[in-house]
């Protein structure tokens, strides 16, 4: 029977481990060192004819240059997945086993055919991912996050904590960020609520992007920083730096774990307390996750406003109960009424964003947090999103709607110049 050149084949995965230890031998290393990608991708080309040639494999042209490019993949990239890494649908992959990957393309997940050798394979991909940041994953760290130098997130985690294995989890970015017309376009929100929530920034609201995983928040969080006047300095803090402003006076500040002694961490709390001694116009944070929500809110409250962060949570009420659980975890022994108190007077303004069942992302509510009543914090929709069912096709039908409430702040935008007509809140039959 004669041998079956198909992609993933064993007789080509078998073909392209020999070709890949062949070139291990015969590639210039100063090659390898210089990154020159054409030169690279040239050399490997002949490489990979050569072997061939010498093994009388019956390839044609169209499988020889796919085995030149899984074997580049290899050397220059992050292997058998950089073809989903390049491919602008995909937005987030996961690789579970070494032969099971699965991918997101416009909000659905689907299954790929791309497979790892062994686990081996993919502990190989996610050092080549995390070493050149100065992290590590082993044992005594078996879970890191990380980005990509186009600014995606990656988290990986390896045995023990993984039963099945390396699990390597990569959210991309898209090279462009998306503007605020995309997400128009899209459907996520509609013009009356982004020429709402530009001038809730341009007017320095304290605004908390709050929604679940994959929901689309550090996106919106991006489109809201890019409302952010020029002449402003902003101070961005995250664990895996991926916001992507594009104001020229802009400070990036990244938290760092522990080293392999555990010692050297620098936390969000850290970065965060350590910014308002920086001059910041404006704190952005990536994700408030812990005991910094309290230094967030007591930068709010003392005149840094204008600041903007994202939370998971499933509702603005529960970002609300985050929020102070959040508070709690600093170690301040704070009775509730003054959390919300604090929480309260800081934050102006909740975006809830949310993936509905058919893929898509929508802002689901915009809400004004209006102040105290007895020992509840007051919370008023001021748009919602009014799902009225679905169509044959699984799309989900609905749309924005005011609520018909004004908000408390519109005086602010009457002082900054900043004319928002009050018949964008009138409530419609629609």
């Amino acid at each position: 029977m004669p041998p079956n050149p198909e992609v993933g084949s064993q007789f080509y995965v078998q073909q392209k481990n020999a070709i890949l230890a062949y070139l291990v031998q015969n590639i210039d290393q100063n090659l390898l060192e210089r990154g020159d990608e054409a030169q690279l991708r040239a050399r490997v080309e002949e490489l990979v004819e050569e072997k061939l040639r010498a093994e009388k494999v019956p390839y044609s042209r169209q499988m020889r240059n796919r085995l030149v490019s899984d074997i580049a993949d290899e050397i220059l990239g992050y292997g058998p997945i950089e073809p989903l890494l390049r491919d602008p649908t995909v937005t987030e992959i996961m690789v579970n086993r070494h032969d099971q990957v699965y991918c997101e393309r416009f909000g659905k997940l689907e299954l790929t055919d791309v497979q790892f050798r062994d686990d081996e394979h993919i502990r190989h991909v996610i050092d080549k991912i995390v070493t050149p940041l100065g992290r590590r994953v082993d044992e005594s760290s078996p879970m890191v996050d990380a980005r990509l130098p186009d600014g995606s997130r990656v988290n990986a985690i390896i045995p023990p904590l993984s039963l099945n294995g390396p699990v390597l989890t990569i959210r991309k970015f898209s090279v462009d960020p998306y503007t605020v017309e995309d997400l128009i376009g899209f459907g996520t929100l509609t013009q009356h609520m982004a020429a709402f929530l530009a001038a809730c920034v341009k007017v320095k609201l304290n605004i908390i992007v709050s929604g679940g995983s994959g929901a689309g928040k550090t996106t919106l969080l991006n489109v809201l920083s890019s409302f952010i006047p020029e002449g402003e300095r902003v101070i961005t803090v995250e664990d895996a730096a991926e916001l992507k402003l594009h104001q020229p006076h802009v400070v990036r500040l990244e938290s760092r774990p522990p080293n392999i002694e555990g010692k050297g961490e620098v936390k969000i709390r850290d970065l965060v307390r350590n910014c308002l001694r920086m001059r910041p116009d404006r704190i952005v944070v990536g994700e408030v996750r812990g005991g910094e929500a309290l230094d967030m809110l007591q930068a709010m409250n003392t005149g840094h406003e204008g600041s903007i962060s994202t939370i998971h949570a499933n509702s603005p009420r529960d970002a609300v109960a985050r929020l102070e659980t959040m508070v709690m975890m600093a170690g301040m022994d704070l009775p509730s009424r003054a959390i919300r108190e604090q929480i309260a007077s800081a934050i102006h303004l909740i975006v809830q964003v949310g993936r509905l069942s058919d893929g898509s992302r929508k802002v689901l509510s915009i809400t004004e947090v209006q102040g105290m009543e007895g020992n509840v914090v007051v919370l008023q929709d001021i748009f919602t999103f009014r799902q009225k069912g679905i169509s044959e096709a699984g799309k989900v039908l609905g749309s924005m709607q005011p609520t018909g409430l004004v908000p408390r702040f519109m005086d602010r935008f009457a002082a900054a110049g900043i004319n928002i007509p009050a018949d964008i809140f009138r409530q419609t039959s629609a």
